[in-house]
């Protein structure tokens, strides 16, 4: 499989393949990568910041993240730009650079994506609460491809939508198996008592 290079944006969210993540931009470096992207019909690495911060310095970042394309873009009422972002591809950061501008482009291996695998019976009320939990958001992740009879998918969206820490949530992207992802997911439901 051939390396990617791609520009990241370092965040305090986890964004998995499959996933929808809405997001404000308002710094400079971002607003050139966000119209780069567009214009080249490229993607841009999410990843979970390990240290530093979203504005200013060039952040430290955990070194599995998500390639993901932009799916939707508006100008907001306050003019900042909105968009939503749709993972695609895990990867794994091989190298990176900042550039003067402190936006960090990498280069990346792609991870393959997992396969569908039909959802188990003792997973359905699971499956269940994620579709509360889709219903309550609303839009965009309402307007999200729904798959819940798929483990992955299941076990992915319950990642990004549980109140859990965000290293856990990095833990769990980070997971290869989507079974085991699934059936951790459900004992810290089970702790956390939702159901």
């Amino acid at each position: 499989m051939s390396n990617l290079t791609i520009p990241l944006f370092p965040l305090h969210a986890v964004l998995f393949p499959g996933g929808t993540l809405p997001l404000r931009i308002f710094e400079p470096r971002y607003l050139d990568m966000v119209s780069d992207c567009m214009k080249n019909g490229k993607g841009f690495g999410v990843c979970l910041i390990r240290e530093g911060s979203e504005t200013g310095k060039a952040a430290d970042t955990y070194e599995i993240g998500t390639l993901s394309e932009i799916s939707y873009f508006n100008k907001q009422p306050d003019g900042l730009l909105g968009i939503t972002a749709l993972g695609q591809q895990r990867f794994k950061i091989i190298s990176q650079q900042v550039q003067a501008n402190q936006l960090t482009t990498a280069e990346v291996i792609l991870l393959e994506n997992e396969p569908a695998t039909p959802l188990p019976k003792q997973f359905i009320g699971a499956a269940n609460i994620l579709r509360q939990l889709l219903e309550q958001l609303g839009y965009p992740f309402i307007k999200m491809e729904q798959k819940y009879d798929d483990v992955s998918w299941v076990s992915s969206r319950l990642a990004e939508l549980l109140p859990i820490r965000l290293e856990q949530k990095q833990y769990f992207l980070q997971l290869d198996d989507p079974l085991q992802r699934l059936e951790r997911l459900a004992a810290l439901m089970d702790e956390m008592d939702i159901s």
